[in-house]
């Protein structure tokens, strides 16, 4: 008998060989055969000669050709609920092509995609990155290796890798490279992100955690308590570099191996505790491995260990993903945790809140930032999940392609309460006929993957992808709906262009509409005040012009009379001449005081503030003289001509 290590390896030469996807039929074909891996690969594709070389032993082993009647079709199941397809009689006759493999390399921070054949070496690797990368080879350790460290000379083939792998370069005998100071070049670490490959000693489980280089020990140590559900304070780490003293020293300074470092955790407890929780643990697992039914009672005979199946511990089967929580928001908070934990953080980035927030996130924005939403609808007791979580809907290709392109929501249907409170936001949301659909799929159809497109009027459901898919398939599914969003998106922005076209006119228009009114009113206004200022003015003016007159009468009624030319007083008679050129003449007793005479030009329209009062020979101002002396004092008798002029 095979060990188990032998049998996963046959069997994933046998899959890589025949290129059947359905591990049951493969399964089943290797058992008819004994587990003997040429046998089983003659009895599916028949050789021309009917013997096929081993590549383990080099010998030539004869090969029974398959017999239909000797090798009868797996049990009919019902095709709604069955996974897989039932084993065929016959099969194309095909001859063995190399497998293509997928690696992602990882310096510093590049990455380099390298696609090869399996019959290549890892030293071809090496040289394609030395091309890249610039690095020699013998300066080159290439790590990431399932098996550890390899020799250049290896065949990929005998290493047995999946079809994407991930690998990363060290450069010990490299210097780092320079920067301008300690400053920058801290800085740049800061930018970097850090893989940390945390093992969790109790169950012997690897996490791979990617954290920013900003992030501090004490983050770390939270995230890890998230995962393994052990208190930071009874966390025992091994593997911390010793400058990494502080809890607070962010991973870009501690010393932490770049761009990965492996780390190991366990709970800090004593032996016979421990003891107990594996115990407790190991019975656990049994009692989940027997409630599970006939279809993983021989796990641990192909390598699959009876608490974890598909990577998925037992405690993970024990609970559903999504508690019963009245907030959608924390019920998806909760199911991405548990997704997490099962899955590992490759997974795609569910949307944290209520359908019609996702709806809100999808589509109504702007038409270019529109995206496709997809709904996962989760079913832990579905045989499917497990297969489809890991090998499908965490495939990085898949995650890339959803992040970039798609609002992804999730949803957990295990509980009767859940998939009735999903199927009346269905109902709300899409119809009676989307429910309905929904409401008949049988459980081991699940789980599904709608994808959906916001509309003016309605969300319409492009496509329902069941859980019994392949990679490349669901990649193709999801293309062609955005192929279909595509096309739909370029007509949306077109009309919203339009449509903002015709409002940025009708806003300029308005605009302008409102300066032109703006302009009438200010030139209304300032007419107003004009007006109002001429009236204000003129009031004034008239005030002022009464006032003058009423001092003039006041003044033409107190002046004495005019004397006669023949009178026994002596008379002076003044001729004013004004500065419109006509005279003023009058006769004054020559007793008057000068006073007198100012009042008589007053009287006429000129007053003496405002006006000066000349005489001619001499020349002299008579507004400055004493107005109390008499005009014989002030030498104006008998007679005397005067002029008038405006002072300055």
């Amino acid at each position: 008998m095979a060990s188990n290590m032998d049998r996963e390896m046959i069997l994933a030469d046998f899959q890589a060989c025949t290129g059947i996807e359905n591990i049951d039929e493969a399964i089943t074909l290797l058992e008819q055969n004994n587990w003997d891996l040429v046998a089983a690969i003659n009895g599916v594709i028949p050789q021309e000669n009917g013997i096929l070389q081993s590549e383990y032993g080099g010998e030539t082993i004869p090969g029974p050709a398959f017999n239909p009647a000797s090798h009868p079709a797996s049990a009919p199941t019902s095709s709604s609920s069955s996974a897989f397809r039932p084993v065929m009689p016959s099969r194309q006759i095909v001859e063995r092509q190399p497998r293509m493999l997928d690696f992602r390399v990882e310096y510093r921070d590049r990455n380099v995609d390298v696609v090869l054949e399996d019959t290549c070496t890892v030293g071809e690797i090496k040289q394609i990155l030395e091309n890249e990368l610039q690095i020699p080879v013998s300066k080159m350790l290439l790590k990431g290796w399932k098996t550890g460290d390899v020799e250049d000379s290896t065949v990929l083939k005998s290493l047995h890798l999946p079809k994407n792998n991930s690998l990363y370069v060290l450069t010990p005998d490299l210097p780092p490279p320079s920067s301008s100071s300690h400053a920058g070049a801290l800085q740049e670490s800061l930018n970097q992100n850090f893989m940390l490959i945390i093992t969790h000693r109790e169950v012997q489980r690897e996490y791979n955690l990617n954290f920013s280089g900003s992030s501090t020990i004490q983050e770390v140590k939270r995230n890890v308590y998230d995962l393994t559900s052990i208190p930071v304070r009874h966390q025992l780490w091994e593997g911390w570099p010793t400058s990494a003293t502080d809890d607070s020293m962010c991973l870009a300074e501690s010393g932490l191996s770049y761009p990965c470092h492996r780390l190991t955790v366990g709970r800090r407890s004593s032996p016979a505790q421990t003891r107990e929780q594996s115990e407790e643990q190991i019975t656990d697992v049994h009692m989940v491995s027997d409630s599970d039914g006939d279809d993983f009672e021989d796990a641990t005979e192909f390598g699959v260990d009876d608490g974890e199946v598909f990577g998925m511990a037992s405690s993970a089967l024990r609970k559903s993903p999504m508690k019963n929580a009245e907030n959608e928001g924390d019920a998806l908070l909760q199911f991405t945790a548990e997704f997490s934990s099962r899955y590992g953080d490759c997974h795609p980035v569910f949307f944290i809140g209520s359908l019609e927030a996702a709806f809100q996130e999808a589509f109504y924005v702007k038409a270019r930032d529109r995206k496709l939403l997809a709904i996962y609808l989760h079913h832990d007791e579905s045989v499917l999940t497990n297969v489809f979580c890991s090998q499908m809907l965490c495939a990085e290709s898949i995650v890339s392609y959803l992040s970039q392109n798609f609002i992804t929501w999730a949803w957990d249907l295990t509980k009767d309460s859940n998939r009735a409170r999903f199927l009346t936001m269905c109902n709300r949301h899409f119809g009676s006929v989307v429910a309905q659909t929904i409401r008949t799929q049988k459980t081991d159809q699940f789980p599904l993957f709608l994808i959906i497109m916001g509309k003016r009027s309605s969300n319409e459901v492009l496509n329902v992808i069941q859980g019994n898919t392949t990679v490349d398939e669901l990649m193709m599914r999801l293309m062609a709906a955005m192929e279909i969003f595509t096309a739909q998106q370029q007509e949306d922005i077109k009309d919203e262009d339009e449509r903002e076209a015709r409002e940025n006119v009708k806003r300029e228009q308005d605009e302008a509409y409102r300066l032109s009114l703006e302009a009438d009113r200010a030139k209304r206004e300032a007419h107003e005040r004009e007006m109002a200022e001429q009236f204000r003015l003129e009031q004034i003016r008239k005030e002022q012009e009464e006032e003058r007159e009423a001092i003039r009468l006041s003044l033409e009624q107190a002046l004495p009379p005019e004397p006669k030319e023949e009178n026994a007083e002596p008379v002076s008679k003044l001729r004013i001449r004004t500065p419109s050129g006509e005279f003023l003449e009058r006769r004054f007793l020559a007793s008057n005081k000068l006073q007198i005479v100012f009042d008589f030009v007053a009287s006429k329209g000129f007053p003496w503030d405002e006006y000066k009062l000349l005489s001619t020979f001499p020349r002299r101002d008579v507004t400055q003289l004493d107005p109390n002396k008499s005009l014989l004092e002030v030498k104006l008798f008998p007679q005397e001509t005067l002029f008038l002029e405006a002072k300055e």
